[in-house]
């Protein structure tokens, strides 16, 4: 009985498949008579179309406000590229179109299945828009290569990313995608080619010209990408004769100005070093015996800990003497105090790597002991192209308890060259910027001046440190003398003249020349004041301040190539209050090292020695090399920087005196000693690590 039934539920299942069968295959025939072979002309117009909704797709998530303001800027900034391409002949509006297309191609010919890939690559497009759109509302920061790290390891801080109005946003994607798919499958329908554009009959012969094309247009573009970030090379080099400037200081304004995709791309891959030869764990452990030694030497007469002392390294904003610069006359003394502070503290001029910008990459050079020197000229911000993708730097912070006890401020976007990501990855526990979560306490601005005044980013500092006992490391970027120089400042009784008769400055330039004057001026009036506050504090406190380049105001000086050092060259000084100077062993046999040259890279190793403090391994080696090279940087240019990069030159050493030396007029020992920094510093960016394990930058 159980058998029969059981055939009969067969016979019964049967019967219901071939009516439904039927039903679909009546229905098929019924909706055939609603489809056409469209043209296959028309796949082409189409893709040119798509490729164009593609790029503004992209272009819409790296805009920012509401929707109007979104749209607004929209039409702004492709007018602006359109109108780039006819005036300018840049051309980077097509390269955004290119890349574009060589990912659609690559899908296309994969499925052979025009309307679908379509479908796809546009539903995927949206959907990558919106995410940009919403990390840079909230982190004012474009999509970048890291990311995709953050995704497989802290899926969990999604949530960081999400604006107050991400269910607004999410919600009209969730439309654009469906509209997309059911715009897209109708059409696959009524199209009787199905959307093929490889239709040959024989199943071998397509295959064969659709995996031909595809691995000829991946092949391209996959060389595209891995050398479009490395200068010189083919790709860097047509990327540039189509209007391609970077902005490696903002991944956002980067991505409005020269397009997401082209923005993304050349972040891929970009070149950090070569590999030095000998590179391997045997040459690592050789190195890292040899400067063991040299700090068993330096630290038997020492008999300070650097973390004894709440460090505070001040970085300020194109401070430099204006002073110093040739053809030029004041008034009046500009920075009188600081001068001062110079004469009887270590102190003197600092090899700057930048002129008018480049700010970061001195800020990283000071906190890493790095040297821009060593990196490929493709590395033009390793804020932005190296610390995301790293898992350790060797920060100066981190002497402090690992970071644990480490604070920075800067009165400014957090996002600046990553600064809210890369702080996190050093070790700060509070990074206090102008945005939330850690807003900087004092905001006040000089005047019509467009930035926080350093008297008030100081103020913030001096109120972190009132309350907090323990020492800590304290890293402050300033704002104030930031350009532009457009009159700032309400009664300024600050004149520059030119020294040469014959040669009068301009009433721009002087008018640009006098601001920064007076900014620098308020600086150095900041500053003391600051130092006296920390002298009445009573916990040791040392201050490594620091210019990180000259202002972009020197138009006349910069004319002739004669000034090229001076106008890298910033002041520095490194200073003690009372507490600091009681506690310090013998502080009258340190000597002090008045008008000193130096570069960023080289200050951890010079605040060990302000401080008598004891030196990990790698200290100890900047020590001994800065007691061959006083300071270092990469061949630079005698105007502002447009982050094209150097071009090419060679590297500049200073001696003790400031005179300039290159490569080839070392000797073989400091010859030995750079090739030890190279070795050193690709194995900590780029190599294995090897170092890291043997302690080499661990403090005793």
């Amino acid at each position: 009985m159980n058998e029969v039934a059981q055939e009969a539920l067969e016979d019964e299942k049967k019967d219901d498949v071939d009516k439904s069968k039927k039903f679909f295959d009546k229905l098929k025939v019924q909706l055939s008579k609603f489809q056409v072979p469209i043209p296959r002309w028309l796949y082409i117009v189409f893709f040119i179309l798509n490729d164009i909704a593609l790029v503004v797709i992209f272009q819409l998530g790296v805009q920012t406000g509401n929707r109007e303001q979104v749209l607004q800027s929209l039409q702004e900034n492709l007018n602006r590229m359109f109108q780039n391409m006819i005036n300018q002949l840049n051309f980077v509006l097509i390269l955004n179109l290119l890349i574009a297309a060589f990912i659609y191609a690559i899908l296309l010919f994969i499925t052979n299945r025009f309307w679908i890939t379509s479908m796809i690559i546009l539903s995927v497009s949206l959907v990558i828009s919106i995410i940009e759109y919403m990390k840079i509302f909230v982190r004012n920061e474009a999509i970048l290569p890291a990311d995709l790290n953050f995704l497989q390891s802290d899926t969990g801080s999604i949530s960081t990313f999400l604006p107050y109005n991400a269910s607004r946003v999410i919600f009209y994607a969730i439309v654009g995608v469906i509209l997309l798919v059911l715009i897209f499958m109708s059409i696959h329908f009524i199209d009787k080619n199905r959307g093929k554009v490889v239709w040959f009959e024989r199943p071998q012969l397509r295959y064969g010209v659709r995996g031909g094309i595809v691995i000829v247009i991946f092949s391209i573009f996959a060389w595209y990408v891995s050398t479009v970030g490395t200068v010189n090379s083919f790709a860097n080099s047509f990327n540039q004769s189509m209007g391609d400037y970077p902005v490696m200081w903002d991944s956002a304004y980067d991505a409005q100005m020269n397009g997401p995709l082209l923005a993304f791309m050349r972040q891929v891959n970009t070149k950090v070093m070569t590999e030095p030869q000998n590179y391997n764990e045997k040459t690592m452990r050789q190195i890292a015996a040899r400067y063991e030694k040299e700090a068993k030497k330096l630290n038997s007469s020492r008999t300070m800990k650097i973390n004894d002392n709440t460090l505070i390294m001040v970085l300020s904003e194109s401070f430099a003497n204006p002073e110093r610069i040739p053809g030029l006359s004041f008034n009046k003394s500009v920075v009188p105090f600081i001068e001062s502070v110079k004469k009887s503290n270590d102190s003197g001029l600092m090899l700057s790597s930048g002129y008018g910008g480049g700010t970061a990459n001195l800020e990283y050079m000071s906190m890493t002991g790095l040297s821009m020197v060593n990196f490929d000229p493709s590395l033009t911000s390793p804020y932005q192209q190296l610390v995301p993708k790293v898992s350790f730097v060797p920060t100066i912070n981190r002497y402090w308890n690992d970071g644990k006890n480490s604070v920075a401020f800067h009165p400014f976007e957090p996002s600046m060259y990553l600064r809210a990501k890369n702080y996190k990855k050093f070790g700060f526990t509070k990074f206090y910027s102008l945005r939330e979560p850690d807003v900087i306490s004092y905001q006040n601005h000089i005047d019509d001046a467009p930035y926080v005044s350093d008297e008030s980013a100081y103020d913030s500092v001096l109120e972190s440190l009132r309350i907090k006992n323990q020492p800590e490391f304290v890293q402050l970027v300033t704002m104030q003398n930031h350009m532009p120089y457009n009159n700032w400042y309400k009664d300024n009784d600050f004149k520059v003249t030119s020294t040469d008769p014959s040669k009068p400055l301009g009433v721009e330039e002087s008018s640009i020349i006098q601001t920064y004057a007076k900014g620098a001026n308020y600086t150095d009036k900041a500053t003391e004041k600051f130092l006296d506050s920390l002298d009445q504090l009573n916990k040791p406190i040392t201050v490594m301040f620091y210019g990180d380049h000259l202002p972009g105001a020197y138009s006349s000086a910069s004319a002739n190539k004669k000034n090229s050092l001076v106008l890298h060259l910033t002041d520095y000084f490194i200073w003690s209050n009372k507490c600091a100077r009681n506690e310090m062993k013998s502080p009258e046999s340190i000597r002090v090292e008045p008008e000193s040259y130096s570069s960023p890279n080289f200050f951890i190793s010079q605040i060990a020695k302000h401080m008598n403090a004891k030196v990990s391994p790698y200290v100890a080696f900047l020590t001994v090399l800065r007691s061959h090279v006083s300071a270092m940087e990469p061949p630079v240019v005698n105007t502002i920087q447009s982050w094209q990069r150097i071009p090419e030159g060679n590297s500049i050493y200073l001696d003790n005196s400031g005179k300039p030396m290159t490569y080839s007029q070392l000797d073989k020992e400091t010859k030995r000693l750079l090739n030890d920094y190279k070795l050193i510093q690709y194995d900590v960016t780029v190599g294995k690590n090897y170092m890291r394990d043997m302690g080499f930058y661990t403090m005793p």
